[in-house]
């Protein structure tokens, strides 16, 4: 009987090994499908059919460059100096209004950069009601009376997107502050440094390695940027990619121009990296550890730390959410329409589909490494959760290239042996775009589903395998109930993105296939933001969720008391 029993146990064991190699080989291969996209564009970059780079090198490559360059830098200068003062700001000081702008401050997160470059266009161009007003107030003619910045130029979009950017650096450094402990900056009172210069002695150097996280995906986000630069003619390395792909009709040159930009994206994600590989800092332990406590400001003191946290949430969400609702408001007949009906539908049925396909790779990813223990599959895992720093643009070029290749060879051979034409099964359906979104937001899927696996105890998994379930039947009655927040959440994040996604859209879209993103653009580029305010504003509407989430969660865990003491400084 006993001898039995061990068989059995080891026909068990043996079936569990294959469907283990199985599951391993299955996930293996899960990444290597998000990462075609980007062995596309580098064999089409290496191997293009026609070489113009010769000639963009020779005319307008170092334009783009520079930029690029200068827009980075720009933002990086921005985001950097208001994300890391506000969050200062907010963690260190009590103010009037603080507990409602410790939150606000996240809003500019809902509304794309290219929304705001409409807006802020509409409200700032010559014929928009500021100068007008100015005009009549002055009794000014034309542009030779008076000075007034124009919009359309690098200068604006460096604006704009500082405007809905710097909460990524915000939300990191912010967060950094919360867990660094008071007795850090009173060990520094004591060795006679003030509170400012124990900002930038102290906290703001244990801080470096979160604001540098937060600056490079703010970066990443301005390299991605199509609608803004095209609105304002600022030729950056993704409007040339744009213009020579459909412009010149080279993909070849479009797909040199996408190295280009990943060479951008991966310089910044070697700088942040390398930004923390040399500075190891450890908090107290536990017992050690105090919480800080906010210095009340009074007076002018108090003003004034209240106006500059306000600003950049007037500036980055209340006037342009107030515009599109008064837009959307006034020409709500206009745009109510059934094609806007269907476009709104197209963008919500596109986005949750790609959001469920995106969360069920995660979950079977990380799934797949926690009961497997593969070196193979965490470096699939890894190598998936590279792909969101791919750009929407290059990312289209990848994913074109090997669909319309399948889709190719199937209609020749269909004509060949049947006389049937296939035509764009991949192609010219939405099936392309469901997988460009899954392929461009599967890391925040990733992120999201192994931080809430992380959390579950193997003892768990132990105790379901002692009761006889199986791997499958364990996901879905132990893990995937533990897991439901982090699955809410993902879900969530990747249908938002999905939403505002415009450069994959505008390229990979079939034919009389548009999204809120796609139709807010191309009205937009009309001059016509009056009748598209009102799918801009279910945009932003929607982006609200993400925040709501963020800031929901922001103060759980690290709850501040305020001194009653006065400081003014």
């Amino acid at each position: 009987m006993r001898s039995l029993t061990l068989s059995k146990d080891s026909k068990y064991r043996t079936s569990v090994g294959g469907a283990s190699k199985l599951s391993v080989l299955a996930g293996f291969a899960v990444a290597l499908t998000i990462c075609l996209p980007l062995a596309s564009v580098l064999w089409l970059a290496f191997f293009p059919e026609e070489n113009i780079w010769p000639h963009l090198l020779a005319t307008v490559l170092s334009d783009y460059i520079l930029n690029t360059l200068a827009l980075m830098a720009g933002v990086a200068v921005g985001t950097l100096i208001i994300g890391v003062g506000t969050a200062w700001m907010v963690t260190h000081y009590e103010f009037t209004g603080r507990g409602y702008l410790v939150w606000a401050l996240l809003l500019p997160f809902a509304v794309p950069a290219y929304v705001v470059a409409y807006v802020y266009t509409d409200l700032l161009e010559f014929s928009g009601p500021l100068q007008s007003a100015l005009r009549e107030l002055f009794g000014w003619q034309t542009t030779r009376d008076y000075y007034f910045p124009k919009i359309r130029s690098l200068g604006g979009a460096i604006c704009m997107m500082i405007l809905v950017l710097y909460p990524y650096v915000y939300l990191l450094a912010r967060s950094a502050f919360v867990e660094q402990s008071a007795s850090l900056f009173e060990a520094a009172r004591i060795l006679g440094q003030s509170r400012r210069s124990g900002f930038f002695a102290v906290s703001l150097p244990m801080a470096r390695p979160a604001i540098a996280i937060g600056v490079a995906m703010a970066l990443m986000e301005t390299v991605n940027d199509y609608g803004t630069v095209d609105y304002f003619a600022v030729p950056t390395l993704a409007a040339g990619l744009f213009d020579v792909w459909q412009g010149m009709n080279n993909l070849g040159g479009a797909a040199q121009i996408a190295c280009l930009i990943l060479v951008f994206v991966m310089f910044l994600v070697l700088l942040e990296r390398f930004s923390r590989k040399h500075q190891k800092i450890y908090q107290p332990s536990a017992t050690r550890f105090r919480q800080l406590e906010r210095t009340r400001l009074q007076g002018g003191a108090n003003f004034a730390a209240f106006i500059l946290c306000l600003l950049p949430v007037l500036l980055g969400f209340v006037i342009p959410a107030g515009v599109l609702l008064d837009y959307a408001i006034r020409y709500f007949h206009i745009s109510w329409t059934p094609e806007f009906r269907t476009i709104a539908v197209n963008s919500l049925m596109l986005s949750a589909i790609a959001a469920c396909v995106a969360v069920c790779l995660g979950i079977f990813l990380c799934y797949s490494a926690r009961i497997n223990k593969s070196e193979l599959l965490n470096a699939s895992k890894r190598l998936a959760s590279s792909s969101y720093a791919l750009p929407g643009a290059v990312l289209a070029i990848g994913v074109m290239v090997p669909f319309a290749y399948f889709d190719n060879t199937i209609d020749s051979l269909t004509r060949r042996y049947f006389d049937f034409p296939t035509g764009q099964l991949l192609t010219g359906s939405i099936f392309i775009l469901v997988f460009a979104y899954a392929v461009r937001f599967m890391a925040v899927a990733l992120g999201a589903v192994e931080s809430s696996l992380e959390k579950i105890t193997p003892s768990m998994d132990m105790a379901a395998r002692s009761l006889g379930d199986k791997p499958q039947r364990m996901l879905w009655r132990v893990h995937i109930p533990l897991m439901r927040s982090g699955i809410v959440t993902a879900l969530l994040v990747v249908f938002v993105d999905c939403m505002k996604e415009l450069p994959a859209t505008l390229i990979l879209r079939p034919f009389n296939f548009d999204t809120l993103a796609t139709y807010v653009y191309q009205f937009a580029s009309d001059e016509l933001l009056e009748e598209s305010a009102l799918a801009a504003l279910m945009i932003v509407a929607t982006g609200l969720i993400p925040v709501l989430l963020l800031s929901l969660t922001l103060d759980r865990g690290n709850r501040l008391t305020s001194a009653g003491k006065p400081e003014i400084k």
